[in-house]
């Protein structure tokens, strides 16, 4: 029979890899902790992506932005993001769990709110969307915590699918918010009034915004009263801030960059491709289906990686990503046909969806593994004991992985500036394609050079 929960917020006996102390008592509050952590994330996403939605809306409803201007509304979110999640990869052991979660989803109301309002005024500057654009970049920064934070409460046997289900599950925000703007755009709220398209239909583009604002409230207090602060968990910023100076880490960044890069990136600019290269095509209707599939299979990525190895698993991924972005090349207007095959080009995308978003779960396992076991070894060498080995690579393992998930949220800003430039600069996305499947095949030769001896 399981111990009752402690009444207490605060806990400061937390032993994940002791057997019978999880058995008895952690695997309860993990779960809770992980449940309620879920939510918060995913909700942060889909403030996150924000722009994807609005972006492809805007000149329809009045603004007159460039396709340029436009592209760089859907990237700048993730180059925000990217930046804010290296000090939110640190501030879990300052603050605490519980209480970083409450202000941190509180937060994103802000630029939901503001948006609100400024998509209901077609005076409203172009500079000022910039500025809110940045800001959703917030709900990015919180990947860093939130997977830090779930790191603490999990045991090493468990990081995979724990991860997996966190990241995978708070992904599908990105789908969630498309989803769910294709609804409530045409649903009458009370706050502001309709716009009309040309084809005299009538939208309401702020509920876009809005409909974030009490779920995001729920969910900050769901997190105020059910989650917990771990005082093992407890450590400064220079304690912390050591891994900066771990060349493994940086590699590692580099094989994150590709998949969960990939993922957020793609999610950033598929509409806006998809328009670009079929404008006869309609994809807000059905935009939410590729971040969906991305979304499942990261934690289907986390949960085979911790049966196989994340090493094996990632890398047979990685040349899965190089096969479909060839097939790619051969759906694209002028390849093939003068006209392309959109069916072709989404089917294939959907597939390169799934293996970014199960690519973004095996190389969070794998990192965590590998990382904190290199760890562990280098503090006993250094004549630490193992329960104090254990606990520092916990601390350094959860700052690595938030400063990771930084450098991988970079390739949201980058991917749908490449697509731009290549359209731009040489009339065809097929030179971008070209260079993500080169980084691709890099990856896929230091995942098996470098880490293709870890057996997990």
């Amino acid at each position: 029979m399981s111990q009752p929960l402690p009444r207490s917020s605060v806990i400061k006996d937390w032993q994940p890899d002791n057997p019978e102390f999880w058995e008895q008592k952690g695997k309860a509050i993990a779960r809770r902790n992980l449940w309620i952590s879920i939510p918060s994330l995913m909700f942060a996403f889909s403030v996150w992506m924000l722009f994807s939605i609005v972006a492809v809306y805007l000149n329809n409803v009045g603004f007159q932005f460039t396709t340029n201007q436009l592209f760089l509304l859907t990237a700048l979110p993730s180059i925000s993001g990217a930046l804010l999640r290296v000090p939110y990869s640190f501030v879990i052991p300052i603050f605490g769990g519980r209480r970083w979660t409450t202000f941190s989803t509180l937060l994103l109301i802000i630029p939901c709110i503001w948006l609100g309002v400024a998509i209901q005024d077609t005076s409203t500057s172009y500079t000022t969307f910039v500025i809110i654009s940045l800001l959703c970049g917030f709900g990015g920064a919180n990947f860093a915590s939130s997977m830090a934070n779930i790191s603490f409460f999990f045991p090493k046997s468990a990081q995979g699918s724990a991860l997996g289900l966190n990241g995978g599950l708070g992904n599908m925000g990105v789908s969630v918010a498309q989803f769910l703007a294709s609804i409530v755009i045409f649903v009458p709220m009370l706050i502001g009034s309709a716009k009309y398209l040309s084809d005299g239909s009538a939208i309401w583009i702020q509920n876009v915004a809005f409909v974030w604002v009490p779920l995001l409230l729920i969910c900050s207090f769901a997190a105020f009263v059910g989650m917990n602060d771990l005082v093992t968990a407890k450590a400064s910023f220079w304690q912390q801030a050591v891994v900066l100076k771990n060349k493994t880490m940086w590699l590692q960044s580099l094989l994150y960059l590709a998949t969960f890069g990939s993922f957020i990136g793609f999610s950033a600019g598929f509409a806006m491709l998809s328009k670009t290269q079929f404008p006869q095509v309609d994809i807000t209707s059905f935009a939410f289906f590729g971040p969906l599939i991305g979304a499942i299979g990261r934690p289907l990525g986390g949960a085979i990686s911790d049966r196989v190895g994340g090493v094996k698993a990632t890398f047979v991924n990685y040349i899965m990503m190089i096969i479909f972005v060839m097939l790619l090349f051969t759906t694209l207007p002028g390849v093939l046909s003068d006209s392309g095959s959109f069916i072709g080009f989404f089917g294939v995308f959907i597939f390169l969806f799934f293996t970014a978003g199960f690519g973004s779960g095996s190389t969070f396992q794998m990192i965590s593994i590998v990382f904190r076991q290199e760890m562990i070894e280098k503090m006993i060498k250094k004549g630490h004991t193992e329960e104090e080995a254990n606990r520092g690579a916990a601390t350094e393992t959860a700052a690595a992985l938030g400063f990771i998930s930084a450098i991988g949220a970079i390739g949201g800003f980058f991917i749908p500036q490449v697509f731009s430039l290549s359209l731009n600069l040489l009339d065809s996305v097929s030179y971008a394609l070209g260079i993500f499947l080169v980084f691709y095949v890099f990856c896929a030769i230091v995942t098996k050079v470098c880490y293709g001896h870890h057996s997990k």
